[in-house]
């Protein structure tokens, strides 16, 4: 190479290299707990390496999802708070995956922004692998995109990929039938859907993002970003003891629009709203916009994160099982030969 008096510079178009090498450098620590039997690859390379074999698989299905985070970010970004949002994108991908019977084995991260800030960008990878971490899939890989006059000073976005196997033959939905249980599993609170609504009532209730939550504890803002709860170990575990014909993860949507993905043509569910304890977020957000019971039911999960479906002489030892493992189980009804969902008991 010449020497020569030096001209423009990436960096003074506005991507700092040095910056991304010094954000990868940081991050490996964190990528490096969530290792797991079949990572043949650390992160750096062009592509990363996953051993089927090595996970213990014989004739494997693969299965892939995808997802963000939302709108949820816009309250991240303003509040800095930003710790979390990692564990929601993991949450957003794999707990869709358990619902196709599959175990996530391991997830890529795409990050991109403005400008790069090395430790917020840290923070919230180190949120993406704590949520590996909790879901024992492995961070092999993802790209930091550092793009000058695409977002304002500040702003990101996040997108995450996650593949998961399962042996042939082992896929949900199975076996759904008339007369099957629904146990739903709570929820932490809003998860990550809906959030162009929330924000728009917390714009209707004149609250800042610092005011004192009006339904939790901390300020507002901190309780909205509670992230998405992991269901990962506990719904698969209940997988392999038997009796589960299907899960249904409670994203947009919500009950109404979720579950009869799960359930075959020509049947339906019947739901107790009294059941369970709503979460006092709803309760504030229903009656901050006078939101009436069916909108709530099709727009957000309503303190119910997962629901699995199983055999009525199994319902019993599964729910033991769900919440020796952590999870806050209720028997909120069962599978009809009525399509669509019904409606007990009251919501609000």
């Amino acid at each position: 190479m010449t020497a020569g008096k030096n001209g423009i510079t990436y960096a003074d178009a506005g991507v700092d290299i040095d910056a991304g090498n010094a954000l990868v450098d940081r991050i490996k620590p964190a990528a490096k707990r969530t290792n797991r039997p079949g990572v043949m690859s650390g992160l750096g390379g062009f592509g990363a390496l996953f051993d089927l074999k090595a996970a213990g698989y014989q004739d494997p299905i693969l299965v892939g999802a995808t997802d963000g985070v939302g709108t949820k970010l816009r309250i991240a970004i303003d509040t800095g708070v930003v710790d979390g949002v990692g564990v929601d994108l993991v949450a957003m991908c794999v707990n869709d995956l358990i619902c196709q019977g599959a175990e996530p084995l391991f997830f890529l991260d795409y990050f991109a922004t403005g400008r790069l800030d090395t430790d917020t960008a840290a923070r919230i990878i180190e949120g993406v692998a704590e949520g590996c971490a909790q879901s024992g899939c492995a961070l092999i890989g993802g790209e930091t995109a550092e793009m000058p006059g695409m977002y304002p000073d500040g702003d990101f976005d996040l997108a995450g990929f996650a593949v998961g196997a399962m042996e042939r033959g082992a896929d949900l939905p199975a076996g759904v039938q008339a007369g099957d249980v629904l146990l739903g599993l709570a929820s932490n609170g809003v998860h990550s859907n809906g959030y162009s609504l929330v924000r728009k009532l917390v714009e209707l209730s004149g609250l800042g993002w610092d005011s004192p939550s009006p339904f939790g504890e901390g300020n507002l803002g901190e309780a909205l970003l509670t992230p998405t709860r992991l269901y990962v170990k506990p719904a698969l575990a209940a997988v392999r003891a038997g009796g589960v014909h299907a899960l249904a993860h409670i994203t947009g949507g919500g009950l109404t629009e979720n579950l009869p993905r799960v359930l075959p043509q020509g049947l339906g569910a019947q739901i107790d709203l009294d059941s369970w304890q709503l979460p006092p977020v709803f309760g504030w957000m229903a009656k901050t916009g006078s939101i009436v019971e069916s909108e709530m039911l099709k727009t957000f999960n309503c303190g119910i994160g997962l629901i699995v479906v199983c055999e009525a002489d199994k319902a019993d030892e599964l729910s033991s099982l769900l919440s020796d493992a952590g999870e806050t189980v209720a028997r909120i009804g069962t599978v009809t030969e009525t399509p669509g969902v019904a409606y007990s008991g009251k919501l609000l």
